[in-house]
């Protein structure tokens, strides 16, 4: 038996008297529980000695090696002779990572959506405002167009806005229609701010 197997066989013993693995689906972590400051180093040594890095810590007032990397929690699994342990390691850990990539996929898109509605609400009152206050039939045709399909489609997206013009236009130039008319919608707010500071200082004057 060469020192490669030697150094197997010694780690299945420490592994047996006192090691664990935790459930992979709740989180990375197999422990090695040393019974002295020797077997600590030997079993750092051990690892080491094939390319796995573990880390120091406590169980209690106990010493402990341990590992949070997936990888090499598995690399120790298979140097143990442990393959059964091992395919449930690696099904659990593929389950988890596609249940992690979903439930990120899922926060993103809702992300999205929940800017796209904030996005949608403010163009629908920016362009409310300029209806009001000077109407629409004022402003050029381009604005007025794309301001009617916002109030007609308060769920459409730009594509889709972009689509149910006269003329189609990129999702760029939807966008550019759109900070226009929020910025005649900011010039109206500033003047309706304007006009009641100076109505309030009228009214001071009596």
């Amino acid at each position: 038996m060469d020192d490669k197997e030697k150094s197997k066989e010694e780690l299945r013993r420490f592994f047996l008297a006192g090691a664990s693995v935790t459930d992979p689906m709740k989180e990375y972590h197999l422990e090695f529980l040393p019974g002295n400051k020797v077997e600590e180093e030997r079993i750092e040594a051990i690892l080491k000695s094939f390319s796995i890095h573990p880390k120091r810590g406590f169980r209690g007032k106990n010493p402990m090696i341990y590992l949070k990397d997936a990888g090499e929690i598995a690399d120790v699994l298979k140097l143990l002779g442990a393959f059964n342990s091992l395919m449930e390691f690696e099904n659990a850990r593929i389950l988890k990572e596609v249940s992690e990539n979903v439930n990120r996929r899922v926060n993103f898109e809702a992300a999205n959506i929940n800017r796209t509605v904030k996005a949608s609400v403010k163009q629908q009152e920016d362009i409310l405002l300029i209806k009001e206050m000077i109407g629409l039939e004022r402003i050029e045709s381009g604005l007025r167009e794309l301001a009617e399909q916002r109030l007609q489609y308060p769920d459409a997206s730009l594509e889709e806005l972009s689509r149910g013009l006269s003329t189609p236009i990129g999702k760029s130039g939807v966008n550019h229609r759109l900070r226009k008319l929020a910025r005649i919608a900011k010039e109206l707010r500033e003047e309706i701010a304007l006009n009641r500071n100076e109505t309030e200082m009228s009214q001071d004057d009596f």
